[in-house]
């Protein structure tokens, strides 16, 4: 208890310390950011909307949700609000138990995703933990739903889990509790899996049995007793299903038809930069040929033998 108590005194301390350092705060029915400048008000606005949209189509529950945002401009920040348990890939974090999402500024990082798809994340975590209680759910189905939010996925997703199965790169969704120490391409093949075995349940039992299953880790079931309430299916067999799924959704034939739209899609890509640059040169020239009517080309040089004894006819101003 004494242990907890100090983490929580750090916490609070480390946020009072961030606070002075965040000079605009815009408190919203939602949430309050907290940043350097508002450059970044709009996005976060209109990711918590369509967050919440998502979330009460999905979770039987109100959403009583008012998290602090923090957009932070340097690692030392990210990690005196976050902690050190993050791994350095790592864009964002939501600390449920202090209704804390701390993300790392696009104006200083390259992140690689856009910020409204990591506040939607981030944002979903605390919900989730929200639904949940005291209840601690299997990493894969917090991420699965975060990324479902949020909506990454699309067709780099799409081709990399093709090859994960096909070269059994796969990750077992029991193994997903460590992901925080995996390297960064291994995580990104387990984030994958988490978004599909969400969305497979939400495809296959529909939301009623997701929130069966979340219903049950509230009141403190195993993983085991809230799947089979849930699913009609164990971790172990669960885990055997959706992997058949995998295995009939991406195989040889997927992969080749994700590389041959990829093919495709580069030479697209190609052909409009030729015609672009085809028709840049076109207006060229014919701004060339346009100038070239109204240059004259009739001259009268005179006698080029003795060009200084003879007069020229053609001087209007003579």
């Amino acid at each position: 208890m004494k242990h907890a108590v100090v983490i929580l005194m750090l916490g609070l301390l480390s946020i009072v310390s961030a606070n002075a350092d965040m000079p605009y705060i815009v408190e919203r029915p939602d949430y309050v950011l907290r940043a350097k400048t508002g450059q970044f008000q709009e996005a976060v606005d209109q990711a918590i909307v369509s967050a919440r949209v998502r979330l009460l189509d999905i979770l039987d529950d109100s959403l009583r949700l008012k998290p602090d945002i923090y957009i932070v401009e340097s690692l030392a920040e990210f990690k005196k609000l976050a902690g050190t348990a993050f791994p350095d890939w790592g864009a964002a974090a939501a600390l449920p138990y202090r209704r804390l999402i701390v993300i790392k500024s696009p104006a200083h990082f390259n992140l690689g995703k856009p910020l409204a798809e990591l506040v939607r994340h981030e944002y979903s975590h605390l919900a989730l933990a929200q639904v949940l209680g005291a209840a601690v759910p299997p990493r894969w189905l917090d991420e699965g739903l975060a990324m479902y939010v949020s909506a990454e996925w699309g067709w780099q997703q799409n081709l990399a889990m093709s090859r994960a199965v096909i070269f059994r790169h796969t990750v077992p969704l029991h193994e997903i509790e460590r992901l925080n120490r995996f390297p960064e391409g291994r995580a990104q093949t387990a984030y994958a899996q988490s978004y599909l075995a969400v969305k497979y349940i939400l495809d296959t039992y529909q939301a009623e049995s997701f929130n069966i299953l979340l219903k049950e880790l509230r009141g403190r079931r195993s993983y085991d007793e809230a799947l089979n309430m849930a699913v009609g299916a164990n971790y172990v067999e669960f885990e055997e299903e959706f992997s058949e799924f995998l295995n009939r959704r991406y195989n040889l034939v997927s992969l080749f038809i994700d590389t041959y739209f990829l093919w495709i899609f580069l030479a697209v890509v190609v052909f409009i930069g030729f015609m672009l640059q085809y028709r840049k040169r076109r207006k060229y020239y014919q701004k060339w040929e346009e100038e070239e009517k109204y240059r004259s080309t009739d001259f009268d040089y005179g006698d080029p033998e003795n060009p200084e004894h003879i007069e020229d006819e053609d001087k209007p101003w003579s």
